[in-house]
């Protein structure tokens, strides 16, 4: 128990770091906005050219995806000395849901929703929008579902190629 805590707080604090380092342009982040304030930003002319396409969106999502079924998949190998597919999928699982809620609760609705740097100019007047935590419990909720994909591939990782 003891190794999943530290494990914890490590991932965790590397998620921190990233996302710290991806915010300093919050622009870059706009779809981890909720709808209204996305669609707001879109229409503003200040934000015209500095968007980020849908298909941005989608290879960052991607490259992040692999980046963590490394990461998840060396530490279950190499540290924890995991090698067969439930023991990867399952611990990695446990990893991946108590970062997505770290990543809910801290950082979405603690940090994002009561930080007045992430609010887009032209966007003041959407206080509502910015406090929509029920915004970030469904993204929290859709995080799960990647991660059965991604544990899935890192039992695999950990079963077959490491």
């Amino acid at each position: 128990m003891l190794i999943l805590a530290i494990e914890a707080l490590v991932v965790c604090a590397m998620f921190s770091v990233m996302v710290y380092i991806i915010s300093q342009e919050p622009i870059k982040t706009l779809y981890n906005y909720p709808p209204k304030i996305q669609e707001r930003v879109k229409s503003l002319e200040m934000y015209k050219d500095k968007i980020p396409t849908k298909q941005n969106k989608i290879a960052a999502k991607g490259t992040f995806s692999i980046i963590i079924i490394v990461i998840i998949s060396l530490i279950l190998r190499y540290v924890n000395g995991y090698t067969t597919f439930l023991e990867g999928f399952g611990y990695g699982f446990l990893l991946w849901t108590i970062v997505n809620i770290y990543d809910a609760v801290v950082i979405d609705i603690c940090w994002f929703c009561q930080n007045p740097r992430f609010v887009f100019e032209g966007t003041e007047d959407m206080v509502t929008e910015y406090h929509d935590y029920w915004f970030h419990i469904k993204e929290s909720l859709k995080g799960e579902v990647i991660a059965l994909i991604v544990c899935t591939i890192v039992g695999l990782v950990i079963r077959f190629v490491l």
